[in-house]
């Protein structure tokens, strides 16, 4: 792979993961998809970091940390438009909602929100909050390591299981290759040393840990995964790292 080919793949992967205004790619670039998520875990640093940096701003202007926190998180919601926020709301809405693969998948795709779905949005937002308040003290690259963590999960949860909707961006993204998978597990690795030391090597065994819990869920409730699965890893995988970085660190 030349230089080009991997600007092209981060770029790739940054308009799947983010809302940024980038530049528009060629139709033929997204039939390629599976190729570019070894860059999942890079995307997920720079959001990371963004999140960090309004955070760190906003204690620098004198917010309170619990403040600064929630700024941190609305910035990276802001980058990535909520996506895996919503994927985590309509996987507890199917998961438990409906009583067949078929209407878990319907109610999965409906675009209105439900009580479980609120209800772990609720949770999970409140354990992402309260982990990056007490962080933004002991350590604020956590942040950027349980960003980039989250992200690698996803290649690994799409090779681990089949699609379960023969529609839907997870399917039109396609299946990563097993090299593919391990380089991004790879960079995720690199990052979190580099953010949190050998602490690293534990919150990658957790989010790896969560990620298996998913993909087991997911498998018995319809069959495979789909986009909004992906969305729920990320969200769980990022809540569990953080916590572990507020236990260790």
């Amino acid at each position: 792979m030349n230089k080009n080919d991997t600007l092209r793949q981060i770029w790739l992967a940054a308009v799947l993961l983010t809302r940024l205004p980038l530049p528009h790619l060629p139709a033929n670039a997204f039939a390629r998809g599976a190729n570019a998520v070894w860059a999942y875990p890079l995307v997920g640093a720079g959001v990371g970091l963004a999140g960090m940096a309004a955070a760190q701003v906003a204690l620098a202007l004198g917010l309170p940390q619990l403040g600064a926190a929630a700024l941190g998180l609305a910035a990276m919601m802001l980058m990535t438009g909520a996506m895996h926020e919503d994927g985590l709301a309509d996987l507890f809405d199917g998961f438990w909602g409906g009583f067949t693969p078929e209407r878990r998948l319907e109610i999965m795709r409906d675009s209105q929100i439900g009580t479980y779905g609120v209800l772990a949005l609720i949770g999970v937002f409140t354990l992402r909050l309260s982990a990056v308040a007490a962080l933004l003290d002991q350590n604020p690259l956590a942040l950027v390591a349980a960003a980039a963590l989250s992200r690698a999960m996803m290649p690994l949860v799409m090779a681990a299981l089949p699609n379960a909707r023969r529609d839907g961006l997870s399917r039109s993204v396609g299946r990563p290759e097993g090299t593919t998978v391990t380089i991004s597990l790879a960079i995720a690795l690199v990052v979190a040393l580099l953010c949190l030391g050998a602490v690293g090597v534990t919150a990658l065994l957790v989010a790896l840990a969560v990620s298996a819990g998913v993909a087991a869920l997911a498998r018995a409730k319809i069959g495979g995964q789909t986009g909004d699965v992906l969305g729920a890893t990320q969200q769980l995988g990022e809540a569990a790292v953080l916590l572990t970085c507020t236990a260790l660190l």
